[in-house]
C-alpha cells in the first residue's frame, strides 16, 4: 500500500520559482488527507516557503506534510511552527572548491551570458546552485535558454571533473546543484524514510527531471517508485488519479495530531539540529 507521496516542487508542482496555483493547492489538500505528502526539490526554505507553504488551504493538515529543500539536505516539520529537523551544511573548505570550480569551468564551458536576473550563484548552505541567467530570469527565458540540455550538461561535464568528491546534478532550466558526494534527492528520500517511519515500498515519487544527469534520477535508481511528468499540468492530472486510486482512510499520520496552516508561517523557520559535512 502507497502511504506517501513525493513531489519535485519547480517544473512539477508549479513553474519555476512560481507559487502553486489555487487549482494545485486543492488537489495537494484532498490528496493529504488519504497520504503522507513531502516535496523534495534543489530550492531553499525561503523558496519552499514562498511557492508552496504560503498558498495552501487554511485547512491544511501540515502534520501530513514532510518538506526537504536543497535536495534533502534539510528537512522541515510543522509543530507551532515550522523547524528545521536537521540541515547538513558544507563546509567552509567545501564551498571554496566549488566556488573555485565555477571560476575556473564557465568561460571554458561557454556560459557567459551578458544578461542576467539576479544572483547567478547561490550558496543556500548545504547546496551551491548555480543559474545561468540568474535567480529570477524570466520563465520565458529560461525555456529558450537550453531546450536541449546542451549547454547544463557541457558545464556538468567540467564542474564533474573539476569537483571529485561532489555531486553535479543538472537543476531547473538554467541550474546546476553541487553538493557533497552521495548527498543528493536519494538521500533526502532516505533521511525521509526515516523520519516518516515509511518504507520505500511504501511510496511514490513525482517528478520532471528523471533522466540521467538530472536531480530526481537518484530517486527512481534508489529503487522508489517513480513516475515522471511532463509538466504541472500532467502532475494534477496524476494526482487526480492517485486520488481516486488510493485507499481512503488510511492513517498516515504515525499518531500525529492535526495542525493546520491558519496562516503563513514566518520566513524564518527554527532550527532545532544542525550537522556538518566534511
Amino acid at each position: 500500500m502507497k502511504r506517501l507521496i513525493a513531489f519535485d516542487l519547480d517544473g512539477t508542482l508549479a513553474e519555476s520559482k512560481q507559487a502553486i496555483d489555487p487549482e494545485m493547492a486543492n488537489l495537494l489538500q484532498r490528496l493529504s488527507q488519504i497520504a503522507i505528502i513531502a516535496v523534495i526539490s534543489g530550492g531553499d526554505w525561503p523558496q519552499f516557503r514562498q511557492q508552496l507553504v504560503c498558498n495552501l488551504p487554511s485547512e491544511f493538515d501540515a502534520s501530513r506534510m514532510f518538506l526537504l529543500p536543497t535536495s534533502g539536505t534539510k528537512l522541515y516539520r510543522y509543530t507551532d511552527d515550522w523547524q528545521a529537523v536537521y540541515c547538513d551544511q558544507l563546509s567552509d573548505n567545501a564551498r571554496e572548491r566549488i566556488l573555485a570550480a565555477f571560476d575556473s569551468t564557465l568561460s571554458k564551458s561557454g556560459i557567459t551570458e551578458e544578461r542576467t536576473w539576479g544572483k547567478r550563484i547561490e550558496d543556500r548552505g548545504s547546496q551551491i546552485t548555480f543559474s545561468a541567467l540568474g535567480q529570477n530570469a524570466p520563465l520565458e527565458t529560461k525555456a529558450a535558454w537550453d531546450p536541449d540540455f546542451t549547454k547544463r550538461k557541457r558545464l556538468q561535464s567540467a564542474l564533474s571533473a573539476a569537483l571529485p568528491g561532489f555531486s553535479v546534478r543538472i537543476g531547473g532550466s538554467t541550474s546546476i546543484d553541487i553538493t557533497q558526494t552521495g548527498v543528493d534527492k536519494a538521500y533526502g528520500m532516505r533521511k525521509l524514510s526515516e523520519f516518516a517511519k515509511v518504507a520505500f515500498n511504501e511510496m511514490i515519487f513525482i517528478g520532471d527531471a528523471i533522466y540521467p544527469g538530472g536531480n530526481d534520477f537518484a530517486v527512481r535508481e534508489a529503487g522508489i517508485d517513480s513516475i515522471a511528468v511532463r509538466d504541472v499540468h500532467e502532475t494534477k492530472r496524476l494526482i487526480e488519479a492517485l486520488i481516486f486510486t488510493l485507499p481512503s482512510g488510511q492513517d498516515s499520520r504515525n499518531g500525529e495530531g492535526k495542525a493546520p496552516l491558519a496562516i503563513c508561517p514566518p520566513a524564518r523557520a527554527q532550527t532545532s539540529h544542525t550537522s556538518t559535512q566534511k
